[in-house]
Order: structure tokens, then sequence, then C-alpha cells
């Protein structure tokens, strides 16, 4: 797990599209997440973004936020949007210079683990599934969230057989008896759920300090360069969220259906379960005012003590920018 990881912190991924010409503001590349419908999508679509900003936005949808990482060390990626946590904190714990420029969604019941119906197994009887064949997507926000639930369930890391897989290869090995039970998001983890059952529902995991939340990130170096870029960007997806809420229409989730490959029926049940945080309590100290890089400093010592990562920053704080979203509010 150590080598894997230190392989995503550092690795630069060859990806086929646009490269960013940051000096001259020509064109930008952007990650994002097919199976995640987010607001955002619908100024995807509409080009809003590309207006805003004044030049050509590309989008490449990854599978894993530590995908993520890579593409942005390599500088193939600009801005990553909807980035986990857990793979945020695995980059920045590895010596990558990344930042969080704004929270994109909060989602404690789109992220968790799926036990195989066919092992009856549920929280009052989870230590069942020590010795078990578990699908996890490492370093991703399921990866946090999974290592959490066996602290709290007393299941030793060691005895369980754990593979990396992405969701929807843990939904299929899932599907196929292939593991015993998997954690994943989005798509994944809807698939994961016709053949099995979480073992804590999103209150209960809050209740026990387990937060999931996503963010946009950008090499500190781009956001230096380009603060007004990321600013101008930070407030259209602003004004994306403000308008779902205002109108969270089957016709406006339509579109964003469509951006994020989904049908209708499974984009509506999968936003219901997300929160998009308005830039005021963005800046507040609940999120990235205070509570964020607390949280990302806990999140690291978690993986130090499994043995994910060797080690962890003494703080995030210098790992959280609120300059641009500041910007962005006075716009």
């Amino acid at each position: 797990m150590k080598t894997t990881f230190s392989i995503l912190a550092a690795a630069a991924v060859a990806m086929s599209g646009h490269v960013a010409l940051a000096d001259g503001h020509e064109e930008i590349t952007v990650a994002y997440f097919l199976e995640w419908p987010m607001p955002m999508m619908a100024a995807k679509a509409s080009g809003a973004y590309d207006e805003a900003l004044g030049m050509k936005v590309n989008w490449v949808s990854f599978d894993t936020g530590t995908a993520m990482s890579a593409a942005m060390a390599s500088g193939d990626v600009q801005i990553a949007v909807s980035q986990g946590v857990p793979p945020f904190v695995v980059a920045a714990s590895g010596g990558q210079d990344l930042q969080v420029v704004d929270v994109a969604v909060s989602y404690s019941d789109n992220d968790n683990c799926v036990v195989s119906t066919g092992l009856e197994v549920d929280k009052d009887n989870a230590g069942e599934l020590a010795g078990k064949k578990v699908a996890v997507p490492l370093g991703t926000a399921a990866h946090y969230g999974f290592l959490r639930q066996m602290d709290h369930f007393g299941i030793a890391l060691d005895s369980l057989q754990v593979l990396d897989m992405a969701p929807d290869q843990g939904a299929a090995a899932l599907s196929q008896g292939a593991v015993d039970f998997a954690c994943g998001y989005g798509g994944g983890l809807s698939r994961m759920k016709e053949h099995g059952n979480v073992l804590l529902t999103g209150d209960e995991k809050e209740t026990l300090g387990i937060l999931v939340f996503d963010v946009t990130s950008a090499p500190a170096s781009f956001i230096a360069e380009n603060g007004d870029v990321v600013a101008k960007f930070l407030k259209v997806t602003a004004d994306a969220n403000a308008a779902w809420y205002a109108d969270p229409s089957d016709e406006n989730l339509a579109v964003i259906a469509e951006q994020a490959g989904m049908d209708l029926d499974a984009a509506k049940s999968a936003i219901a379960t997300m929160k998009f945080p308005s830039v005021e309590d963005q800046l507040s100290q609940t999120w990235l005012g205070g509570n964020a890089a607390t949280f990302m400093k806990g999140v690291a010592d978690v993986f130090v003590t499994a043995g994910s990562i060797d080690s962890a920053l003494g703080s995030y704080e210098n790992a959280v920018n609120t300059g641009p979203l500041q910007a962005a509010s006075e716009m």
C-alpha cells in the first residue's frame, strides 16, 4: 500500500488532450468524475466556465482522486473538481504542493462499504468480516471511511485481504462473489447496494466523526500565478450550486445527468445524498476557516497508523488557500 501511494503521489500520467498555457491563459484542463452529478455540470454544459474565464476549458474524467493527483503532478491537469480529501492528503503528505480552494460537496450517504447479502452481516455482527476479502479504492475517501469503520468494529486490517479496485470494479467483483464486501462511491456504490447492505448509515458515520467531503484542488504554483482564473472558476461553480438549489427541477437535473453519464433516476438518487455548501459556509470555521485543515491532519494520522503512508505533515493549514474563494465572493 505504501508503494502504491508513493507511486501515485509522484507519478506523471500521460494524457491525451490539450495542456494549458498558464502564462498565456489560453486554455486549462479540469479533472472531474463521471457518475457524480453536481450542479457545476450544468455550467460545464452551457459553456459558462469558458465564458467567465475567457478561455477554453478542457474536461477530462477520472476514476479516482489519486489519479487526479498524478495528473496535476504531471502538469496535464490544472484544476481537479471533487477530489476526495484522502487522496488529496496522500499527495500533500508525500510532498506534492497542492492546495484546496473550495469544498465541492459533502456526501456522507454517497460513500460507504457494502457487505454481500449472502453473508448476512450488519453492524451488530460486523466482527464476522475478519478474514474476509474486500475491494477498496486505495487512497480515496472510501478508503479512509473503510479504515475508520474497521477500527470502529474492531476488525484487524491484517486479517483482511484488501484488493485495490475502483468503485465500478468493486461493484462487479461483489456481484460475482469475488469479494465479500466492497467500498466505493457514486454509481459504483449504487450498484454495490444491489448485492448487499451497508454497515453504517451516513448519519451514523457522521456521529462517529467519519466525515465525507470532496474539494476543488489545484497545484499551489498554478494558483499563485493564476489566482484570478481560479477565482472566476469558483464563482461559476458557486453560481451553479445556487441555481440548482433555486430550481432543482427534473429539467435542470436532466442536463446534469447527461453530463454525468447517468439516467435521470440514478442522478436524482445520487444528488439527493449530496450537499453543496455556500461560499459563506465554506469560508467559515466549519469548513475552510479551520476545521478542514484539522480534519486533513486527522485523515493523515489514520493513514500513518494504518501503514498506508510513511508520515503526515505537522499541519495542513498551508494546504488550504481561501484567497481565490474570497475573491469569488466579491465578484
